[in-house]
């Protein structure tokens, strides 16, 4: 087995770029070596390939966020442009949906992306959400390998442990490549 090179000036983005390093990891490394630490893994991946093939430091693309005051919430709210999930925005919606609403990943991605429908659209769609949810599959974002990971395990070997789907991602991390799940992970079980 190959073991995964330290994160460090000594390596090239290439080789960087072919094995799975940690959010934390990244962070660390984007310290160490005085480049922004902000934004997404997928963010700091490239920022730090850029640095170790050509010094270059790519500047963060994240903004910083204003919180806005949206003053009272009904149903009849137009949903605010740049909207951010707020405690004002969670009382909201437990009072419309119940004490079980949670904003997850969908749900606060259409909010994002529908600036200007009404509140009552919002809730609308966190039941759509949730149906869609029940019924299928829902896409994982990119940045969630381990997620992926997992769920494809899982899809390839009903009955396993989840013991046993974390130490083949634990091997499939440390071998050069991409990270999606292959039955030939399943040597690591073996040994």
């Amino acid at each position: 087995m190959n073991e995964r090179p330290e994160l460090n000036t000594d390596l090239d983005g290439k080789t960087f770029q072919n094995y799975y390093y940690l959010k934390e990891e990244l962070v660390a490394f984007c310290r160490k070596n005085k480049l922004p630490v902000s934004g997404g893994k997928i963010e700091l991946t490239n920022r730090i390939a850029s640095f170790l093939d050509e010094g270059r430091v790519i500047k963060s693309t994240a903004k910083s966020r204003k919180t806005l005051d949206v003053g009272e919430i009904t149903e009849e709210t137009v949903i605010e442009s740049g909207f951010v999930c707020s405690e004002k925005h969670r009382a909201f919606f437990k009072g419309m949906i119940g004490k079980n609403f949670s904003f997850n990943v969908l749900f606060q991605k259409w909010l994002k992306e529908n600036a200007g429908k009404t509140y009552r659209d919002a809730i609308e769609a966190y039941f759509r959400i949730a149906a869609e949810k029940k019924n299928g599959r829902t896409v994982i974002d990119k940045q969630f390998e381990y997620n992926t990971y997992i769920r494809d395990f899982f899809d390839d070997n009903k009955g396993k442990r989840l013991e046993d789907a974390i130490i083949c991602w634990k091997y499939k991390k440390s071998l050069p490549g991409h990270n999606r799940y292959e039955r030939a992970d399943l040597a690591a079980l073996n040994g």
